[in-house]
């Protein structure tokens, strides 16, 4: 049996450390501790942590802010476990998490692997809509959760995990935030590392509270896929390029009015059919006709933010040649 040391980094979010240390508490694999590092916190997460210091083997460490990517490195050195995991304060994670993993390793050992994302019974319409718009075919593909082979997927930091020697040999994370996830998982490919899904250890991941937040966030992820591409080119796929053409052509809507009617009408029965799918599909796996209105709000947020964010730093970089 595997004895796991789950790394958090958390910053200004006790609430949520709260729920994730609940949902650990109720694991039934009981071989593991905890190690939250407090990144420059104002709002710490202490007495939060003293809460379960019964039930839970934890370590906390309040140290200045270095960003989530760092933060998680000083956690793997003081972890002791045989596997070190990943996750964000913002997840919740199921009972038998461990217990899936443990048996997944023992079976298939793998120097690193990824896990999905769901939304809770329990979460809110708006946490639904935006976890449906961010897991949907529709939007990006599926290719969140999806097995693509030994070596090919790549794993989220939001659900991770990682072997102390894969630590040892990659260094860990190399960037701050934002898109350190997907620069590990190419540090790791290039050492042809056995990395995989282990698709039925999934969490109930939150994500942003409102649309604003939801906005900025995949805009930064649409600014960071560009980013990345300088290290290597082929981590630019098909479906990163969709919610560019999708900005632009929904902006574009107007224009054709007046430049070619039959275009205009062709654009728009596209768009409305491609919204009424979202809208059906999200209503049946929500069940829920709110749910699903709102997610349709998600998919067009998720997509303009991303789409902006890509155009934006694919300009900068076009300017600066």
């Amino acid at each position: 049996m595997l004895k796991f040391s789950i790394i958090i980094p958390v910053y200004n979010r006790p609430e949520e450390v709260d729920e994730l240390l609940q949902s650990l508490v109720n694991q039934t694999h009981s071989n593991f501790e905890v190690v939250i590092i407090e990144d420059g916190s104002k709002l710490k997460c202490e007495n939060v942590v003293k809460k379960y210091s019964n039930n839970l083997s934890i370590k906390y460490f309040d140290r200045e802010n270095v960003g989530q990517g760092f933060a998680r490195n000083f956690g793997f050195s003081a972890a002791d476990g045989d596997y070190f995991i990943v996750f964000d304060s913002d997840v919740v994670v199921p009972k038998d998490y461990l217990k899936i993993v443990n048996q997944s390793l023992s079976n298939q050992w793998l120097d690193a692997f990824g896990g999905p994302d769901a939304a809770s019974p329990d979460f809110s319409d708006l946490q639904k809509a935006i976890s449906y718009s961010m897991t949907s075919f529709f939007t990006t593909g599926g290719i969140r959760g999806k097995a693509k082979g030994i070596g090919k997927f790549q794993p989220r930091s939001f659900n991770m995990g990682i072997s102390p020697a894969t630590f040892l040999k990659t260094g860990g994370f190399a960037k701050r935030d934002m898109g350190e996830d997907v620069e590990f998982s190419l540090r790791m490919e290039k050492l042809n590392m056995k990395v995989g899904l282990i698709a039925k250890a999934f969490v109930y991941h939150k994500r942003r509270g409102d649309f604003a937040d939801f906005f900025k966030q995949i805009f930064s992820f649409g600014r960071t896929r560009i980013l990345l591409s300088k290290l290597d080119p082929k981590i630019l796929k098909a479906v990163h390029f969709f919610p560019m053409i999708f900005t632009i052509g929904c902006l574009s809507i107007p224009v054709w009015f007046f430049i070619s009617k039959p275009i205009f009408i062709l654009s728009i029965i596209l768009l409305s059919i491609y919204i009424l799918l979202n809208f059906v599909d999200s209503t049946i796996k929500n069940k829920s006709i709110k749910v699903g209105l709102q997610s349709i709000l998600a998919v067009f947020v998720q997509l303009f933010a991303y789409g902006l964010g890509f155009i934006s730093e694919g300009l900068k970089r076009i300017m600066a040649r």
